[in-house]
């Protein structure tokens, strides 16, 4: 068995903010090679923390199937408050884009993967404004995609402590407390943060994948996915056995290799 060789790296700033960083993973390539896709990669970690350095392996893997990763840091809730984080996803995006000769990327194939926080923020690519202008697909583990459902889900009396955190994050990521004397701009933010919202046609088609025991649970993607498929687009909700969480997903053998599967199908080349 042959180790194959590290794909080149860089670490590159998007932003003035510290967080404001991607880390870059591609295989040189010949002067007439044909441009290569690219999968960007967002981090979770409740949105308060996490960093992307944790899909390092990941992402060298991606380069052995012939893409281009990309793993991207974002701003932190409380610090930076909703929606700062989309709005870094987005510009991570667009740094991507806008330099992508430099690593041979075709900026026209471009699909997001997320895992937990950063899944949430993947499908928030993948929905907002129309979803395809940005990226061509999403792959989502574990995506909190309606944050005031987490909330509500975390005040059960049978929440788990996991689901118990969730909650505390999602004030942290709003800056306020949902109820029935909340301010109409946190109703507004909480509304925004659901992706299932911006939900339209021309948005990107989404693979969304959670453990029977997860603690985001499957509802968390059903409701979305409904909403896509009810605007013409597809959207696939897959159900793992098991309590992991996350990148927990990729211990699943036929988690990868799935994973893979779908980006190709999604990134060929030519038109959607």
């Amino acid at each position: 068995m042959v180790t194959p060789d590290l794909p080149r790296s860089r670490t590159y700033a998007y932003g003035e903010d510290r967080r404001q960083k991607i880390d870059a993973y591609w295989r040189e390539t010949g002067p007439r090679a044909t441009p290569r896709p690219a999968v960007l990669v967002l981090h979770g970690g409740y949105w308060l923390q996490g960093d992307k350095s944790g899909w390092k392996y990941f992402a060298r893997r991606l380069t052995e199937e012939g893409f281009v990763a990309v793993t991207a840091n974002y701003r932190l809730a409380p610090k930076a408050q909703w929606p700062a984080q989309r709005d870094d996803a987005m510009s991570a995006l667009a740094f991507v884009r806008k330099h992508a000769r430099q690593w041979n990327v075709d900026p026209q194939r471009i699909a997001v993967v997320g895992a937990s926080s950063g899944g949430h923020l993947a499908t928030q690519l993948g929905t907002f404004g129309t979803g395809t202008a940005q990226v061509r697909g999403v792959v989502a583990l574990s995506p909190p995609n309606n944050p005031y459902l987490a909330y509500q889900d975390g005040g059960k009396p049978d929440a788990t402590p996991s689901q118990q955190t969730l909650r505390q994050a999602v004030t942290s990521l709003v800056n306020c407390v949902p109820g029935a004397a909340t301010d109409k701009d946190c109703w507004t933010r909480l509304k925004d943060a659901n992706s299932s919202t911006h939900a339209s046609a021309g948005d990107a088609p989404m693979l969304l994948m959670h453990t029977t025991g997860d603690f985001v649970p499957l509802t968390q993607s059903t409701g979305l996915a409904g909403a896509l498929r009810a605007a013409g687009v597809p959207a696939e909700v897959k159900k793992i056995e098991g309590d992991r969480h996350a990148s927990g997903l990729l211990a699943d053998e036929h988690t990868y290799p799935g994973i893979v599967t779908w980006l190709k199908n999604r990134l060929k080349p030519g038109p959607e």
